[in-house]
């Protein structure tokens, strides 16, 4: 596990598992809002997430948490050697999204985009779990559906599955 892609809807769980592994396997961890976002929600250019998204891809170890751009999915999943899909019941996601939304008006999400206040996005990160469940939820399946021959792919599809993998691959 030297290359790992984490994908799966907003509140499932994706940063926390990824800062676990992060450390378990001594991978840099690059979360992608980091690289889409720039200060006051400002988005990246096409071309200079490509980049970035590029360089980080070039490199021997990652762990990547999260989507960016559906077109920089498919290159990253080919790159990965492990794809990690968070894919809990829809209301779980919703619940764990609102629950990190409240926490956001004490601290920042360490691993949010800089300059990004998370509550004033709420409203807009719900119809957002929406659209993934519906649309990026089948456009992923399909895409490890084709990738199971020559990935480890690990589906969380539970709250339960998750903390069973964390137990497994996380436990220092």
């Amino acid at each position: 596990m030297t290359r790992v892609a984490i994908i799966g809807n907003a509140g499932g769980g994706k940063s926390t598992v990824c800062r676990r592994l992060a450390k378990a396997f001594d991978l840099p961890m690059y979360p992608m809002d980091q690289l889409q976002w720039k200060p006051g929600w400002v988005p990246a250019s096409a071309e200079e997430f490509h980049q970035k998204h590029a360089a980080i891809l070039a490199q021997e170890r990652w762990i990547i948490d999260g989507w960016g751009p559906p077109e920089e999915i498919e290159a990253r999943f080919l790159e990965a050697d492990t794809i990690i899909f968070v894919d809990h019941p829809l209301l779980i996601h919703y619940w764990w999204a609102l629950k990190r939304q409240l926490k956001c008006l004490f601290r920042p999400r360490p691993d949010g985009p800089e300059g990004c206040p998370m509550l004033p996005m709420t409203w807009k990160l719900f119809r957002m779990i929406w659209a993934l469940h519906h649309q990026g939820r089948p456009y992923i399946l399909r895409l490890i559906n084709g990738l199971q021959e020559s990935k480890q792919i690990i589906h969380i599809r539970s709250p339960r599955e998750l903390r069973a993998f964390v137990y497994t691959y996380c436990a220092a």
